[in-house]
């Protein structure tokens, strides 16, 4: 096709809509924010930038598993501290009823204690946030523990899930962050006394319910001896809780050295997507006004270039 336009005409419009690409460029940046808005923007760099806001979306999503975790393991610390002061108290009834001048009613009204001791240790096992057992194992949803007093051990078990979840930490790697109920206060003996599916097993010495219930037949039978035993029972028991709570507390550590680690790397990861993505919303907008500046001028130069046709040649 033939140009109507002089040489100087057609580099003019070029001139001019490489320096309206400029602004529009430069304008796109500072009502976005961003230098990079469409990959090809910045096509070299695309997949940087991807894997950076992978990086984002998985620590983000990282933070929120470790609130939900210190949240548990708070409630789960709290909660222990309540279960080892109910053991405290049960060594204290256990000394009352092993002396010689407590009688028999008496014994049986220590008993009572007992038995609301009992009961208070299992609504610990059942302790809920958010609306979750957070001893329930890996299936929260259901209560672990009941108490029935006509059990060896005093309860009922409910639920048998084990707790094997983990929380991920952002440096790598992952750590466990609970122990279910029966872990804590319903230990069996390993080696089972049945070929039953599931197996029967008996309770081990550091068995919390079992050393309560234990207290709680002696102090019944008005028998001194059982009462003694049950109280050794009591101290190796509160022991195993003390146990437990220290497992809770390296927990409690290890989120918060992950969650102060997940904060630093998000920092890190928005400010290496912000050297990327931004744009420099100076440089743009004064890019925006000396590009409207060199349209204005060219165009009124432009009006003032002289228009010569052919009549102006012809007499």
């Amino acid at each position: 096709m033939i140009s109507i336009l002089s040489p100087s005409s057609e580099a003019f419009l070029a001139n001019m809509a490489r320096v309206q690409r400029t602004i529009d460029e430069a304008s796109r940046q500072t009502s976005s924010g961003k230098r990079v808005n469409v990959a090809s923007d910045a096509p070299g760099e695309l997949d940087t930038i991807l894997q950076l806001h992978t990086d984002e979306t998985r620590n983000t999503q990282i933070q929120e598993n470790l609130a939900v975790a210190k949240a548990d393991a708070d409630a789960a610390d709290g909660a222990l501290t309540s279960a080892t002061q109910l053991m405290d108290r049960a060594r204290v009834l256990a000394a009352q009823g092993a002396t010689f001048t407590v009688d028999a009613a008496g014994r049986q009204s220590i008993a009572g204690e007992v038995q609301s001791l009992l009961e208070q240790m299992v609504a610990i096992s059942r302790t809920t946030v958010q609306g979750r057992y957070i001893f329930g194992g890996d299936q929260d949803s259901n209560p672990p523990y009941a108490v029935d007093l006509t059990a060896a051990s005093g309860v009922s078990s409910l639920t048998s899930s084990p707790a094997t979840r983990q929380v991920e930490n952002s440096a790598g790697g992952a750590f466990a962050v609970s122990q279910n109920a029966q872990e804590i206060f319903d230990t069996q003996n390993p080696d089972p006394v049945t070929t039953d599916d599931p197996p029967i097993t008996t309770p081990a010495a550091d068995n919390v319910f079992a050393a309560l219930n234990n207290l709680r037949l002696g102090l019944l039978a008005n028998d001194t001896t059982q009462i003694t035993a049950a109280s050794a029972s009591i101290q190796t028991a509160s022991d195993h809780l003390n146990t437990a709570q220290a497992f809770y507390g390296t927990v409690q550590n290890r989120i918060t050295d992950a969650t102060n680690y997940s904060a630093t790397y998000d920092v890190q990861i928005k400010t290496e997507l912000s050297q990327k993505e931004d744009a420099d919303i100076t440089t743009a907008a004064l890019t925006v006004t000396e590009g409207n500046t060199q349209l204005q001028a060219a165009f009124q130069m432009q009006a003032k270039m002289p228009r010569t046709t052919l009549f102006d040649f012809m007499g």
